[in-house]
């Protein structure tokens, strides 16, 4: 089990960003993180981790296609 709680906001942020990338972005995806966050920044960012990790078993910087993204900031 994950625990989202103890990553920091900018980890947050990438593993969020590695994980969107591994999606089609269209209006249905993204409105289905935005029904759990409701214009929370730190939810938005956990809900689409949490998909990934249902999805994928683990973070988006360690399993499956999140793994094979590279950040500019990396």
């Amino acid at each position: 089990m994950i625990d989202l709680e103890t990553l920091d906001m900018r980890t947050l942020q990438k593993e969020a960003a590695r994980a969107l990338t591994t999606m089609e972005a269209t209006n249905d995806n993204i409105y289905k993180f935005n029904q759990v966050a409701r214009h929370d920044s730190h939810l938005w960012y956990k809900a689409v981790i949490n998909w990934y990790v249902e999805t994928y078993g683990d973070l988006p910087s360690k399993v499956g296609p999140g793994s094979q993204v590279k950040l500019v900031t990396d």
